[in-house]
């Protein structure tokens, strides 16, 4: 690791700082939103706008890069975020706000790609592994330091709007200045939608699942804590309570994955992250039970991300472990432009506790349904074989592009490939048949 930070500290403070913008903005739309006066439903069309951009530049990124290159990209999709975080304040309607998050939402996604092949382009063979583990940890740092500094200034001023504004500029600075040249970029083509389902269907509605999750947790907390009357202090505390959560649960869950059948413990942490929401729904007026409802749940949830990644792996030939990616993200993005509509009828039907029904109802939905699937299917490991080690997990967040999962892909599949050279049986693991 210390090798990896030396060699790529320039590009891992980039994305840090692209990372706080990104986290300060998404809650500072919730909250001066609610000043304006929008509705609940208009705000869940804005959150949900954000991740539709976010899906269109994961698509169309690649294609931008290989056609003008790394550098011209980064630079003309950073502009575009600068403008439209400044442009907020000024355009105050709600759907100018939906065109903006679309805006930033697209060149946000084609940043990533750009940073992320940069990063995985500095780290050789053997450190890739401990490179996505540091991409990871500063992702997580830099959502709940974004937090932090919505207590800096009034939502319904100028000056929390130019913050993110700044931040996002400076991220720039690091990564293009880095000795790191500029690296090749290629995708693998993407598996069927249709063959990855037939692969692993739980993986398949899985990845909706959480994309209804986490972008509920991430683009639609903040409003509902406005309506709930939070403070500025205790909205951003809580929207870090998610995001801690996720740091802190991470490793123990994907400890726990490489040791037990992943339908299991996917059944098991779902299960919990339902009955934690329901404390933020039960005890909606206490405010250190919400905090921790939001810790629990994002905990949970935020690590399942990574775990069904983990868990489809299991049901797939190691070549194709990469092309599985993009089907991944582009079904974990459906759900998360699904998610905030949803969120935003529910609330409006129950009050801003529907906000923690969604989430419960959404993870109970996981389990149950993670459940059936041990009914139709044998397990990925033998039940012989109890002292058969999984191949690793890893960790990988939902805000991450295409090149951070199949960065994750490839080590897993080296992983696959190295547990059969050492002499493990491939028998011992499904090939999706």
């Amino acid at each position: 690791m210390k090798q990896v930070i030396a060699s790529a500290w320039a590009i891992l403070l980039g994305l840090m700082l692209l990372q706080v913008g990104n986290s300060l903005q998404g809650s500072l739309m919730g909250v001066r939103g609610g000043i304006e006066g929008f509705t609940t439903y208009q705000l869940s069309l804005i959150a949900s706008a954000y991740f539709l951009g976010f899906l269109g530049g994961s698509r169309l990124a690649p294609y931008m890069i290989r056609r003008v290159g790394h550098v011209r990209v980064f630079a003309a999709l950073g502009s575009f975020i600068s403008a439209a975080l400044i442009l907020y304040p000024v355009l105050t309607d709600a759907y100018a706000w939906m065109v903006l998050r679309v805006i930033i939402g697209f060149s946000l996604s084609g940043v990533y790609v750009t940073a992320e092949s940069w990063l995985n382009n500095s780290a050789t063979n053997e450190t890739r592994g401990q490179a996505l583990s540091a991409y990871m940890l500063v992702q997580m740092v830099g959502l709940v330091l974004g937090q932090g500094l919505l207590n800096l200034g009034d939502p319904s001023g100028f000056v929390l709007f130019i913050i993110p504004s700044v931040l996002v500029s400076l991220s720039f600075a690091p990564i293009l200045l880095a000795v790191a040249p500029t690296p090749a970029f290629e995708t693998t083509r993407p598996m069927s939608l249709v063959q990855l389902y037939r692969n692993s269907p739980l993986g398949f509605v899985g990845m909706i699942l959480m994309g209804f999750v986490f972008s509920a947790q991430f683009g639609m907390a903040a409003v509902y804590a406005t309506q709930a009357g939070m403070s500025v202090r205790e909205i951003s505390m809580m929207v870090s309570a998610f995001f801690i959560g996720g740091i802190v649960f991470q490793y123990p869950i994907g400890w726990l994955s490489d040791k037990m059948d992943r339908r299991v413990l996917i059944f098991f942490v779902a299960l919990a992250g339902a009955f934690s929401a329901l404390i933020g729904y039960l005890f909606e007026n206490t405010f250190e039970a919400v905090l921790l409802s939001a810790l629990l749940t994002g905990g949970l949830a935020q690590p399942m991300y990574a775990l069904l990644i983990a868990y489809t792996n299991d049901y797939l030939e190691t070549q194709d472990m990469a092309a599985a990616s993009g089907g991944l993200i582009f079904i974990n993005g459906l759900g998360a432009i699904a998610g905030p509509p949803v969120v935003g009828w529910l609330m409006g039907l129950t009050g801003p506790r529907g906000f923690w029904l969604f989430l419960a109802i959404t993870l109970a939905v996981m389990a149950v349904y993670s459940g059936w699937r041990m009914t139709r299917r044998q397990s990925a490991y033998a039940a012989e074989a109890e002292d058969y080690d999984a191949v690793p997990y890893s960790p990988i967040m939902p805000t991450a592009s295409m090149v951070a999962v199949e960065t994750a892909q490839e080590l897993y599949a080296e992983a696959s490939e190295e547990m059969a050279e050492s002499g493990e049986s491939e028998e011992q693991r499904p090939t999706g048949t």
